[in-house]
């Protein structure tokens, strides 16, 4: 999983989405796709941002659900909270021989 974090994270528009949705989780894709269009000035097709969330969601980055005919989108900081407990955890001294 974790190559899967890094690989999600690797792209600046998956970041934007990620920093969106720190802002305000539990958004549709129409209010993703406004939000970086207008404030991130990425003028990506509802498709592209789309492939990029699912993408998201491969790397358990990000979560959704349904109510009614809307599909909302949330952040799932679990999987980078793993990845930085492994390495800012503090050190534990090997014991064995």
């Amino acid at each position: 999983m974790p190559d899967d974090v890094f690989k999600a994270l690797s792209d600046p528009t998956r970041r934007a989405i990620l920093d969106e949705l720190t802002w305000r989780n539990g958004q549709t894709l129409f209010e993703i796709c406004t939000r970086l269009s207008g404030k991130h000035g990425l003028g990506l097709s509802r498709q592209a941002i789309s492939q990029h969330l699912a993408v998201l969601q491969a790397a358990g980055l990000l979560t959704t659900r349904r109510e009614g005919r809307y599909k909302f989108h949330d952040l799932n900081p679990q999987p980078l909270e793993q990845i930085v407990s492994r390495w800012l955890k503090p050190h534990q001294p090997e014991t064995g021989p």
